[in-house]
């Protein structure tokens, strides 16, 4: 089934068997080469000449691959060698991920973009959505804001273009979507000219019914509506076919192949890919399970999403838009704090399937204070739960489970960091968001003075870049970039203080 708007083959659909070819032998090491590779001639006439071409052992698929494609270059950045303020090679590095607007290129995967937009890094040279919002924050500090609003004016064409905006600007990924922020990339770069806060508005609306359709609008047991993650294809990823398959083979005796690639990919939406919050077993993969569970970060972000478009809407006079998304965030913040609050003290998840919240805290209970969702009294819980279980040595825990998958325990995220620091401050605990920055600067410089790169997750336990999940950690890299000079700046270096101890 494609996604509402879609209109791009994916690879899969322009080079069927010899995509299955090259993926199925992984002749890369990273399933991602193939699927960003370019086509010197056209599809057709590209596997006209598969067809007519033997293939015998991988070295003959290569030099087809060779002769055919154009391989992608990994999106680099210099090293610091000389360099030892963190901050100051933080400001060194937009220029090399700021890229430029650009035409789509006959039957390749990437999308076509009119403005300028900055890329995550190493194997990621394309713009994505969760990813950037944290990367503005950078941005807008080291006088590129031009590019940042750039960056929304492209999200919101994307709304327009497909009725959501895609994980990332690939054809491959236009069947599902990230963590919602558009809205506070309007709230962090205000518009003031009414048609364009009219035309914004109008993108959240579309966001907000993409979310409201179909099957990521899902019912409670007392019928009230929330959210969880989706993806409108049940195939494999293609940028992950080889592992998605291995994975279904793993699971085949409890899960159809459909049902595992549908959790692997709305997994993927989720953005935490991969993580013990969708796993029935947690140290196994293949019990996937990511359409059973209601989670507590996305209907979160949906509020935030709904609150600001009653704003927004009454601000333009169009009020009974405002009265219509202020009775939808009243219904969904009831539901949330019904279903989703843990007397233990913080925000989980509900498992569908067995109707029982989740039974670990995780990083994502920070999110209703991020949007302002909770209680006073919810927030100085979750403050205490943050305080005993989840503050590590060098910053947020993701969860307290080790699984060998990259959004657990020992991992953190700089997202994670800023939507736990942002929360805890809006509810007035300043001291703990201020210790949350303080250890993630200190982790962050620590591995930069050692390696002299920064890295897309960091292990906040024992220092050092994180590790786990499907492919070699990346460097770059745009998100820790942007939360980092947003902490340096808001919290100074600070020191490292003493370690947190899980008591959980």
């Amino acid at each position: 089934m494609r996604a509402p708007g879609e209109a791009v083959p994916t690879p899969v659909e322009r080079f069927g068997p010899l995509f299955e070819q090259v993926q199925l032998r992984r002749l890369f090491a990273d399933g991602k080469t193939f699927v960003d590779a370019v086509p010197r001639r056209p599809a057709p006439d590209v596997m006209a000449a598969f067809a007519d071409r033997p293939m015998g052992d991988d070295d003959d698929l290569r030099a087809f691959v060779d002769a055919h494609f154009v391989l992608p270059a990994p999106a680099m950045v210099h090293e610091a060698v000389r360099e030892t303020d963190l901050r100051r090679y933080i400001r060194s590095l937009w220029a090399e991920l700021i890229r430029p607007p650009h035409a789509a290129t006959p039957d390749a995967s990437l999308l076509a973009i009119a403005e300028p937009y900055v890329v995550p890094g190493g194997r990621f040279t394309e713009l994505y959505y969760w990813d950037s919002y944290f990367t503005m924050l950078g941005l807008v500090r080291d006088g590129h804001e031009g590019v940042a609003r750039a960056m929304l004016e492209t999200f919101t064409q994307l709304i327009e273009r497909y009725g959501h905006i895609p994980n990332g600007t690939r054809s491959y990924y236009l069947s599902r979507s990230q963590p919602p922020l558009y809205f506070m990339m309007l709230r962090l770069l205000p518009q003031v000219d009414p048609a364009r806060q009219r035309r914004h508005l109008d993108a959240m609306l579309a966001e907000h019914r993409f979310w409201m359709r179909g099957e990521r609008a899902v019912a409670m047991p007392d019928g009230a509506l929330l959210n969880r993650f989706w993806d409108d294809r049940d195939t494999p990823r293609e940028e992950s076919y080889a592992e998605d398959v291995a994975t279904a083979a793993a699971a085949a005796a409890a899960a159809p192949p459909a049902e595992v690639f549908r959790a692997l990919r709305a997994g993927a939406e989720s953005g935490w890919d991969f993580s013990s919050r969708w796993l029935a077993d947690a140290r196994a993969l293949e019990t996937i399970r990511t359409p059973q569970i209601v989670p507590v970060d996305l209907n979160a972000l949906l509020y935030g999403l709904e609150t600001t478009i009653a704003e927004q809407a009454a601000a333009l006079c169009a009020d009974a838009i405002a009265a219509d998304f202020r009775a939808l965030a009243r219904a969904r913040r009831r539901a949330v704090r019904r279903w989703l609050w843990s007397r233990a003290g913080w925000f989980g998840d509900f498992d569908l399937e067995h109707a029982r919240l989740s039974g670990q805290p995780t990083a994502a209970t920070l999110a209703p204070l991020f949007t302002g969702m909770a209680t006073a009294g919810e927030a100085a819980a979750i403050a205490r739960t943050v305080g005993d279980c989840l503050l590590g040595a060098g910053g947020l825990r993701t969860t307290l489970i080790d699984t060998g998958e990259q959004w657990d325990w020992p991992n953190g995220w700089a997202p994670l960091q800023w939507i736990a620091f942002q929360g805890l401050r809006r509810y007035g605990h300043a001291a703990l968001a201020d210790t949350i920055a303080t250890r993630w600067i200190a982790t962050v410089d620590a591995e930069f003075r050692h390696s002299g790169a920064i890295h897309e997750k960091y292990d906040v336990e024992r220092g050092g870049r994180g590790q786990g999940g499907e492919y070699v950690p990346q460097v770059g890299f745009g998100w820790t970039n942007g939360v980092t000079a947003a902490f340096i700046d808001l919290v100074g270096a600070g020191d490292r203080d003493r370690a947190g101890e899980a008591g959980c």
